[in-house]
């Protein structure tokens, strides 16, 4: 087996030949290594390749194995972290010059439950600065680059997993999402990424944006997603928000399938522009849910209606806790993030509270709505990837900050903390990757996963590799 072939292999796969000593975690972690190293100058997923690091521990997970020790589920497994979870033996820099070598001195939760099972952490994965924006690019490591089309966004703050997943850079990446950015690199590179229910996966620190912030797996298939999820979830001290109970069976239980479930279908939200291509995949992708037995219907979304005032509130007021940087570092920062800071200046806490008030009902009845389905169907962002130095797509109305325009069906679900994953759907035709969203009620992080491997069965995508050479 070649570089590229055990670079995607899947986690499911990789477990079972390391387990069963068919496969070395060296000379896997060897191979790994020498792919990445060869593609990373072209590709740019890495904020940090911790190369030396991963190799140790490859030889002790290899050592291990070979004594007879109990191994975890994720023995010898590569990951990869985000750039804005904090780790105690590697920087995290969260795409800002102004971090640029920061050391945190702690973990966040997900790194000891990782590598508690096994795991092997590779490095740090590219974001955009502070992660503000859908796109890939950042004043701190520069462009991140779509594997399908050298140049072109791979999509919002969690592009280097999404790249990496896409590049087969090893089967597991850790994102996170707070308004589209597990969801929205999904689609623009072509593999799963799935946003569980808010608190399912532990965060910390707590982030300070009104809790809209959810931590998930990134993927080339659903199955490894699952397996991950599973490793993540439960509850953890640090973190006031996650959730009581543990994670559910999700890779047992996976294959149950969608028969008989009630699917909600929505192709804009009722004020979503969507490029036509997108639509059109996304349309046909949805219609296959009648072939896996569910009852799939085009319904209005009325409850929509105040999301796009409220994000742009609430995107543009949660970065007034970088104000203090402006003075001393604006001419090094993202200009589109300074744009936004400096829209947010006059925000008072009443204008803050008010907004609240709108918001809160906004969420109700979106979970009212859910009473009377089990799944909402929708595309994952408005547009296939474009130019990563830009915002905008050349054929949008243009603007110094709002990328929200073309991610109109994400956010909701940040709000609301329903799950909802993007699954690959389709190519363009300039052969550019595009998702499917779904989404479950709160909670039903297990009915997502199952919904997304039945779609994964009959319109399978890990078998698509871009074009890397």
């Amino acid at each position: 087996m070649n570089a590229e072939d055990l670079g995607y292999l899947p986690a499911t796969k990789l477990a079972e030949l390391i387990r069963t000593k068919r496969l070395s975690p060296v000379e896997y972690m060897q191979a790994l290594l020498g792919r990445i190293q060869a593609l990373e100058p072209k590709l740019n997923a890495f904020a940090y390749l911790a190369a030396e690091q991963a190799m140790d521990a490859a030889r002790a997970a290899e050592a291990k194995l070979m004594s007879g020790d109990r191994i975890g589920r994720l023995h010898g497994l590569p990951a990869t972290i985000k750039d804005l979870a904090i780790t105690k033996d590697m920087p995290t820099q969260s795409g800002s010059l102004i971090f640029k070598g920061n050391q945190p001195k702690e973990d966040a939760p997900i790194i000891p439950r990782l590598r508690e099972e096994g795991a092997i952490v590779l490095g740090k994965t590219t974001t955009s600065e502070f992660g503000w924006t859908g796109v890939s690019r950042s004043p701190l490591t520069g462009i991140t680059h779509n594997p399908w089309k050298h140049g072109y966004n791979a999509g919002a703050s969690s592009a280097g997993a999404g790249a990496a997943a896409a590049a087969g850079y090893g089967p597991l990446h850790q994102g996170s999402d707070g308004a589209g950015s597990i969801r929205m690199p999904a689609h623009f590179c072509g593999i799963f990424g799935l946003k569980p229910s808010f608190g399912r996966v532990p965060n910390y620190p707590v982030s300070t944006n009104d809790l809209t912030s959810h931590v998930g797996p990134m993927t080339r298939t659903v199955a490894d997603a699952a397996l991950m999820l599973e490793v993540m979830a439960g509850p953890h001290p640090l973190d006031y928000t996650s959730l009581e109970a543990g994670p559910a069976s999700y890779t047992t239980r996976l294959n149950e399938g969608v028969k008989g479930k009630r699917v909600a279908y929505s192709p804009d939200l009722g004020h979503a522009r969507v490029d036509p291509d997108v639509a059109a995949l996304v349309k046909k992708a949805a219609e296959r849910f009648t072939e896996l037995g569910a009852v799939v219907e085009e319904v209005p979304t009325p409850w929509a209606k105040p999301g796009p005032e409220l994000i742009r509130f609430f995107w543009s007021a949660h970065q007034m806790k970088l104000q203090p940087y402006l003075a001393e570092w604006a001419d090094r920062m993202d200009p589109g993030l300074v744009a936004c800071m400096r829209d947010s200046k006059n925000i008072s806490v009443a204008d803050y509270q008010a907004a609240r008030e709108r918001k809160m009902p906004y969420i109700a009845d979106i979970h009212r709505w859910f009473e009377g389905w089990d799944f909402l169907l929708t595309p994952s962002v408005s547009v296939a990837a474009f130019p990563a130095e830009k915002l905008m797509p050349d054929h949008w109305p243009q603007h110094d900050w709002d990328w929200v325009s073309w991610a109109e069906f994400s956010y909701p679900f940040n709000m609301s903390w329903n799950p909802a994953a993007s699954v690959p759907c389709g190519f363009t035709d300039a052969g550019l990757p595009v998702g499917l969203q779904i989404v479950g009620k709160r909670f039903d992080d297990l009915g997502v996963l199952q919904a997304a491997a039945a779609f994964e069965a009959i319109q399978p995508w890990a078998d698509k590799r871009p074009p890397l050479g």
